[in-house]
């Protein structure tokens, strides 16, 4: 994923004007900065996967079209067949 801009300098100053102490600010700045980094999704990485969907829906559309069209070719092949023994019989 991409790097997102997050200020931590900013986040622990305004920690401890609030009354945390530094040393706790610190570490939640660290922490948070690591959740940003590591589990957030930026537009460029959602982009990237509306992308890839698009592609492999596109593959999914092609191989239903030939399944259904090997399928539908099939099933003439032995209505032929059958009309044919029929007309044979008769």
């Amino acid at each position: 994923m991409a790097t997102m801009t997050f200020d931590t300098h900013a986040f622990v100053k305004e920690l401890t004007q609030a009354g945390m102490p530094e040393e706790q600010a610190e570490v939640l700045a660290r922490s948070q900065a690591m959740l940003i980094d590591e589990k957030l999704a930026t537009k460029q990485d959602l982009k990237e996967l509306e992308m890839r969907l698009t592609r492999d829906m596109k593959e999914l559309e092609l191989r239903l079209k030939h399944d259904l069209t090997v399928r539908l070719g099939s099933m003439m092949v032995v209505a032929i067949g059958v009309v044919a023994a029929l007309v044979k019989l008769l």
